[in-house]
């Protein structure tokens, strides 16, 4: 392992970002409809002529290669072609947009008075504009925003159109397209619908792929899509998604463009629109249909406080850089461009590292406010017993030391320094007023009244069930997790060598090493850690606990510092709720899982097996109730090969190796409780 010398030449505290400006100053201070109906001349993709969207369509269904998937698909169904062709003219119908500008202008005019009402501020960074600009000029150009919200996409185009650049074309899902007349909206503002999955639909792979395609190699608009592929509920960003990614790339692999810019995007929330109903779909309840009545119904949210955004356009990404190097192009001369073919393993595993790659690009231009930190400790005070809350001036003092300590380990942080700590904390608590509750001067999440009654958003009534309280709270829980969870990016390779450091009780540098590798591979399904960067990571934790103090490393040991026990206690309270996420779920697959059990049966079962757990005091973290996690610790076992699907008929059934997750559980620190223990309990 290399020294932490290395690092000297990327300190994350040297990193140079770009300042913001509130696009909503200029709007609170001039007429709406003027800025809809503004002259708009965006700058085009090398100064070809516009195209329209019935243009495209007709270049889609005349391209090479849909004309030789039509013929395959006739020979292997023994359809006419005709009526085939007729199939894909009719999938082309359903998908594509149709922008117009007018709507875009309805949309720009209507979206003012919103985000006027809603936050305090937009704030965007001019200077990735510009460069996003001269990308669109020069290149075919791909959008990747981060998705923590709907308002995502609606922001993003309002941006474009904003600073009069070429609006996009957005990937949305078909459940947007079943809204009446918002569905339509959304199309002729640029959105067009894809299925959430294709199957083995070769037709519907093949127009959608070329659709896509074709836009890109025309230069046609930018196309916008989310590499998560729907939206995170935690605030944690998810494993990336190909498929939409292969085909983007897709032009500049056959040869087909020079190059094609990807501009990663980093949208940063104060306050999201839907924590609640987040914190409420990770504990079971199904999400509202998306429909215009819903739309509606959702318009009480207009006279509520969301504070600021902070949107931050990235570098813009050469795909031809990334791949130099890394993928031989050659292989695509030998069959002619026009014919499909699934990926080779080194193009996969290409794109597969560049998507690693973009994620963690969108997550270190993620702005980080206040409110994230204060979060964080609450959670931590509150998993350490501290029912009556924290002293404000306490807080306060907690959050001053976590804002230097995240500084230091290079978080893009909206601290304002020209107000004092203690309006800062104030003013946060305040915006988060829903969460927290103040009462003689000391803070604690709002779980709990006098007389323990739930309190917060649709709790239930003072006549509840102990079920009913516990998941009123886990609510509460669920919400201010997804706000510390925007800062787990910073801390996370810090937080999996303290953790692996106190796992090991050694100082043993390979015997840490071994621990921080073993728990990194564990939670690569749950944060963004690039394919074969262990050493890496390691060396960067190592680094930055080396930096602030809090370790000494040399070539045999690790050490810790008198100074360094504070951080190291702080990192290690960050994972834990993971840990024991993890550990239960081993538990319920020792204790609770038969042979029977399906692949549908395990999230209502492990959530059942947790209520238990939690309501007899064997666990600390109403945390783990989320089926964000459990569905990330299952997704862990089965890549481990502690759990395997096997297939029967109509349904996917669960094999556990009890042998092995009991290992892992041991691995992982610790048994929890018996069902025995907790019988007792109960």
């Amino acid at each position: 392992m290399a020294s932490g010398d290395v690092y000297s030449q990327r300190d994350p505290m040297l990193k140079k970002r770009d300042d913001f400006e509130d696009i909503l100053e200029e709007r609170r201070n001039s007429s709406d409809v003027r800025y809809a109906l503004r002259c708009y001349t965006p700058v085009l993709y090398k100064g070809v002529a516009a195209c329209t969207p019935s243009m495209l369509k007709s270049m889609v269904l005349q391209s090479d290669t849909l004309h030789y998937v039509i013929s395959q698909v006739s020979k292997e169904s023994g359809r006419e072609t005709d009526a085939v062709q007729e199939e894909a003219s009719a999938i082309l119908d359903e998908m594509a947009h149709c922008l117009q500008l007018n709507t875009v202008r309805f949309f720009a005019f209507t979206l003012t008075k919103a985000f006027k009402s809603l936050f305090r501020s937009i704030c965007v960074n001019e200077e990735g504009i510009r460069r996003l600009q001269q990308a669109i000029h020069e290149h075919p150009v791909v959008l990747l925003p981060s998705h923590r919200s709907y308002m995502d996409f609606l922001l993003m185009s309002y941006l474009l159109y904003t600073y009069d650049l070429t609006l996009p074309v957005i990937a949305a899902g078909m459940d947007f397209m079943g809204m009446k007349f918002i569905g339509e909206m959304l199309r002729m503002s640029g959105a067009f619908f894809i299925r959430r999955s294709f199957g083995g639909d070769k037709m519907y792979w093949a127009v959608f792929s070329e659709y896509v395609k074709t836009m890109l190699k025309t230069g046609f608009a930018p196309v916008e899509f989310f590499l998560e592929g729907t939206r995170s509920r935690t605030s944690k960003s998810l494993t990336p998604k190909l498929g939409l990614l292969n085909i983007a790339m897709d032009p500049f692999l056959k040869g087909e463009v020079f190059d094609v810019s990807v501009v990663p995007v980093s949208i940063s929330y104060e306050r999201i629109l839907e924590e609640t109903l987040y914190a409420r779909e990770l504990l079971g309840i199904p999400k509202p249909k998306e429909s215009t009545s819903g739309l509606f119904k959702a318009r009480k949210i207009l006279s509520e406080d969301y504070g600021s955004i902070h949107v931050y356009f990235g570098q813009p990404v050469s795909v031809r850089s990334l791949a130099e190097g890394k993928v031989n192009r050659c292989q695509f001369n030998l069959v002619p461009r026009h014919i499909p073919g699934k990926p080779d393993e080194d193009i996969h595993s290409f794109v597969n590292d560049s998507a690693y790659k973009l994620v963690r690009a969108q997550e270190e231009n993620m702005v980080l406010k206040p409110w994230v930190l204060l979060a964080s400790l609450l959670l931590q005070n509150q998993a350490a017993g501290q029912k009556r809350g924290v002293a404000l001036g306490k807080l306060t003092a907690q959050a001053v030391w976590l804002r230097d300590l995240s500084r230091q380990y290079g978080a893009f942080l909206h601290w304002p320094d020209q107000i004092t700590p203690s309006e800062v904390v104030s003013s946060s608590l305040s915006l988060h007023q829903g969460l927290v509750r103040i009462s003689e001067g000391k803070v604690q999440l709002a779980v709990e009244q006098e007389g323990g009654q739930p309190v917060g958003p649709g709790d239930p009534p003072s006549a509840a069930t102990p079920e009913e309280k516990l998941l009123s709270r886990a609510v509460i829980v669920l919400s201010c997790a997804s706000y510390r969870n925007q800062a787990l990016h910073v801390f996370l390779r810090p937080a999996l060598l303290a953790s692996a450091i106190h796992a090991t009780s050694s100082n043993q540098k390979q015997e840490v090493f071994n621990s921080f590798s073993f728990l990194r591979n564990m939670f690569s399904n749950e944060f963004i850690l690039c394919p074969g960067a262990t050493v890496q990571d390691f060396e960067e934790a190592s680094y930055l606990l080396v930096k602030t103090g809090a370790l000494q490393v040399t070539q045999q040991e690790v050490v810790v510092t008198e100074g360094g026990h504070r951080a190291l206690a702080f990192l290690i309270s960050m994972l834990e709720p993971f840990l024991q996420g993890y550990q239960v779920v081993c538990r319920f697959l020792c204790e609770e899982a038969t042979e029977t059990l399906t692949e549908k049966q395990f999230i209502p079962a492990v959530r059942k097996f947790i209520i238990k757990h939690l309501l007899a005091g064997g666990l600390r973290y109403a945390e783990v109730l989320s089926s964000d996690l459990q569905k990330n610790s299952l997704a862990a076992f089965l890549r481990l090969g502690a759990v395997q699907k096997v297939n029967g008929a109509d349904q996917v059934t669960l094999k556990v190796n009890k042998v092995m997750v009991n290992s892992l559980e041991d691995t992982l620190g610790g048994k929890l409780p018996t069902e025995k223990a907790v019988a007792a309990r109960l």
